[in-house]
């Protein structure tokens, strides 16, 4: 339990030093916005020179206030720490300007932020109360937490065009999105899988190509009654598997060749845990 609360301490510090470096390598320097707390942080900054750190640390406050009575204490707990030491990093930092571009600094700025954030997550802190109101907001009244985080950054990037200019608020825009987008796959992982649920008269032929060709494990369930083009069937069975995005191809063009007018449904698999997901089945897993 003690090593795996160091673990999570670690790896928060290191998403704190990335997230740090996004900001004072990239974004700080020219003016660009990050979404949520951090960018209102910035934008107050950048208009009326009060120091960043004291900002992003009194904007913090309510969202934390809000998190210990509504969600949880211990995330509130890791929370303060996140933040006061991503303020005190961002204080005492110096980094040399290592690009000028405007593109680069949006994307390699939102990179940063974006794998010190996702980082900082997975390890039960946040380093941005957005989130906390969006949580909030969702238990509460039922609207998406997407929904709340793209409201607020709208607002945020509509005052950006109209105090800064529409250029800085564009790139912030493209800064946001990149950040975003590299938060989902540091939490979510790389591997994007995929759930196929498939109906065939030659199940068996089916199950044993998977198996054999893909390495998939699989779940059957037994269907008592279905109506389709055929008319209405009895007794058979659905194969449900999960797969890689990649194989998504293979898969189908293997039932394909067994039975051309099998029904196949395919949709998204937001997180996974346990079962075989690429794994080689029957007698090749007993080799060793």
């Amino acid at each position: 339990m003690f090593k795996s609360l160091i673990s999570e301490y670690i790896q928060i510090f290191i998403g704190i030093l990335l997230a740090s470096i996004g900001l004072k390598a990239f974004l700080l320097p020219n003016g660009f916005l990050d979404g949520g707390v951090t960018g209102i942080a910035i934008l107050i900054n950048s208009n009326f020179d009060i120091n960043i750190s004291w900002v992003l640390i009194a904007l913090s406050v309510p969202f934390l206030v809000l998190a210990f009575f509504s969600i949880s204490k211990t995330m509130v707990i890791k929370s303060i720490i996140a933040i006061v030491t991503l303020a005190i990093m961002i204080e005492f930092e110096t980094f040399e300007t290592i690009t000028d571009d405007k593109l680069l600094i949006s994307i390699f700025g939102g990179l940063f932020l974006g794998l010190g954030i996702g980082i900082t997550v997975k390890n039960g802190a946040v380093l941005d109360g957005t989130e906390i109101l969006a949580i909030y907001i969702n238990n509460r009244f039922g609207i998406s937490i997407g929904r709340v985080i793209l409201l607020f950054n709208f607002v945020l990037f509509s005052i950006t065009a109209i105090i800064a200019s529409k250029e800085v608020a564009m790139y912030s825009i493209l800064t946001f999105l990149v950040t975003a987008k590299i938060t989902d796959l540091t939490i979510e992982g790389f591997e994007d899988f995929i759930g196929v649920m498939i109906v065939s008269s030659k199940s068996t032929m089916i199950k044993q190509e998977i198996v054999e060709q893909i390495g998939a494990g699989m779940t059957i369930y037994k269907g008592v009654n279905g109506f389709g083009n055929s008319g209405k069937i009895e007794d058979f069975e659905v194969i449900h598997t999960v797969i890689n995005r990649m194989e998504i191809s293979k898969i189908n063009r293997l039932i394909n060749h067994i039975d051309p007018n099998a029904f196949i449904m395919e949709y998204d698999v937001n997180r996974i845990k346990g079962g075989i997901l690429k794994r080689y089945l029957g007698p090749k897993t007993d080799t060793n």
